[in-house]
């Protein structure tokens, strides 16, 4: 079990955990979970840790097959500007592995931003907790779950 799946199971959230054989060598986590279980690319979503100009820590949750827009978070968020937050923070303030890091369940509650195309989906995929486990879940439960708010944050 991992703190993302404890919480889910803890408020009786509706959810699946998958699990995969991760490669140690692939180049991207997300894109390996969307291979490895069959799964529409764009429907498995990353999470990731960015930071504003003030050092505050934002989570943003985006499809696996774009990127993050650093403006258009920095928009969601109300901060001047944000860029990637140092790995080893990112680590630190998560209690998760990069690779791993799961929008659920992190040591530190974040502000965190969900992109808009998430909602075109019944359930969308993140990580678990740990590489090689994704969870399925709606939209809506993970936004409730994580206080998140929805905003155009991915860039194809």
């Amino acid at each position: 079990m991992t703190p993302a799946l404890d919480l889910l199971k803890k408020v009786r959230a509706e959810h699946r955990v998958h699990s995969y054989e991760h490669d140690p060598k692939a180049a991207s986590y997300g894109l390996e979970a969307a291979e490895k279980l069959a799964l529409e690319p764009a429907q498995v979503f990353k999470t990731l840790l960015a930071a504003s100009e003030k050092g505050e820590l934002l989570v943003a949750v985006v499809p696996v097959v774009g990127s993050l827009d650093l403006k258009g978070l920095a928009h969601a968020a109300g901060v001047k500007k944000v860029e990637m937050a140092d790995p080893a923070a990112a680590q630190r303030s998560s209690g998760y592995l990069l690779g791993g890091i799961s929008p659920l369940g992190q040591k530190k509650r974040l502000r965190t931003f969900i992109d808009n195309s998430a909602q075109g989906f019944a359930t969308i995929y993140v990580s678990a907790g740990r590489r090689g486990l994704e969870v399925e879940l709606a939209p809506a439960i993970l936004a409730e779950h994580t206080q998140a708010k929805f905003a155009d944050i991915g860039r194809a």
